[in-house]
């Protein structure tokens, strides 16, 4: 590696750095779209009308353990936290270590979970964990544009690690993330949030 090759190098973690700290969580989460852009929904999170709507239909008192794939900077964490009983388990799988570790320093409750790893892999991480199954899972994670076919991947594995009853929940930009639900959930409801930066699509796969 060249001189100036470290130096761009050495630039650009400064850079992220200074992002990280000016604007806060949103540094954060800037800083690992830029890290991981294939594996990050948007470079804004989620509005809060996208969070009520797209968890209107779980059924809390029935929901033992919640997953969240791709949980960033934790848009969804305390609304989910909020509505869960006092005895169930939230777990947040993601691959960007960034991500990981600042819920983990930003998040203290007893019932939540961070795991940095993959989402392919959630039945062996909830196993982990004493888990058989999950009640819901929820992903923000970009299905159309996941390289090697991992967003078919995912959506098989979370097809098996879900209980009888359970749902798939999905917002995506694109409605083809549908397309990766439709083999393995013969029910889904779709919806659409004009208030999100950009506009998304919604889905609950329900597993009969």
């Amino acid at each position: 590696m060249t001189f100036s090759t470290l130096a761009k190098a050495s630039a650009l973690d400064r850079i992220k750095t200074w992002v990280s700290r000016f604007f806060g969580p949103w540094g954060v989460f800037f800083k690992g779209f830029i890290k991981h852009p294939v594996m990050v929904g948007s470079i804004i999170p989620s509005s809060s009308k996208t969070v009520k709507k797209m968890l209107a239909p779980v059924d809390w008192n029935n929901n033992k353990l919640f997953v969240e794939y791709g949980p960033g900077i934790g848009t969804f964490c305390q609304p989910v936290l909020d509505r869960m009983r006092p005895d169930a388990t939230f777990l947040v799988i993601d691959l960007n270590e960034d991500f990981i570790d600042y819920l983990r320093r930003n998040i203290h409750d007893s019932r939540f979970i961070a795991v940095h790893g993959s989402a392919a892999d959630v039945n062996e991480i909830i196993g982990q964990f004493g888990f058989a199954h999950a009640d819901y899972i929820l992903s923000g994670l970009p299905f159309s544009t996941l390289p090697n076919n991992l967003g078919a991947v995912i959506a098989a594995e979370t097809a098996k690690a879900l209980r009888p009853g359970g749902a798939f929940l999905v917002y995506q930009f694109r409605a083809r993330a549908r397309d990766f639900m439709a083999p393995h959930f013969r029910k889904i409801d779709s919806g659409y949030e004009l208030w999100n930066i950009l506009p998304c699509h919604l889905f609950w796969g329900w597993k009969e």
